[in-house]
């Protein structure tokens, strides 16, 4: 994840192969609800004031996160998914009758691919990604950009080149990863995957 940017544009054809790969991806039911709010220019500084107001920006630790030359927010619609499990082919499961009706929330699963594939795109063509929260934003912002109501953004990702002197990790990033083997589980979930 990059949180230093440079303030050098996105080449078109390279924004358009990011956002067009967030809808190759999984759709429950091809349900296909998802938005992108993309914000270029003074929009993103409009974000930003949204976010994080100028009194806390001299403390915030990645300033240049900012010059980010886009953010997209990806945005869901649990209704669409409900309405689409309704129709005939799909009414035996019962997701049709309201969204407390679904054990696992597939507008927020769809939609994290949809951001996974616009990281690995980004980041295949050398581009810096960062994703983040918006947490008790969402509804300013929401508000801001005309986002309806019913929608749920899933959070921001910021797109841009990263800036040559790193890509300035997160406290959070000392953690590392895990191993994969560790977390995979062969045959059922009783010991971690052997190494092969």
């Amino acid at each position: 994840m990059c949180r230093d940017y440079t303030d050098e544009p996105i080449g078109g054809a390279d924004l358009d192969l990011i956002l067009r790969s967030a809808f190759r991806g999984p759709s429950a039911g091809n349900t296909s609800s998802l938005d992108l709010v993309v914000l270029r220019g003074d929009s993103v500084g409009e974000y930003w004031d949204v976010t994080l107001p100028a009194d806390r920006r001299p403390t915030f630790p990645w300033p240049s996160l900012l010059r980010a030359p886009v953010l997209v927010i990806p945005v869901v619609n649990p209704g669409a998914y409900v309405e689409r499990y309704s129709q005939a082919d799909k009414a035996a499961t019962g997701l049709g009758e309201s969204v407390d009706a679904w054990p696992v929330p597939y507008w927020f699963v769809d939609g994290g691919a949809a951001v996974m594939a616009m990281l690995l795109t980004a980041e295949s063509l050398g581009l810096g990604a960062l994703f983040f929260g918006q947490f008790d934003h969402e509804p300013a912002v929401s508000d801001r950009f005309g986002i309806p109501s019913g929608r749920r953004s899933l959070g921001t990702l910021a797109l841009g080149h990263p800036a040559p002197d790193g890509r300035n990790p997160s406290r959070s990033a000392t953690r590392g990863r895990p191993d994969w083997y560790a977390h995979s589980h062969l045959g059922g979930f009783v010991a971690p995957h052997q190494r092969l």
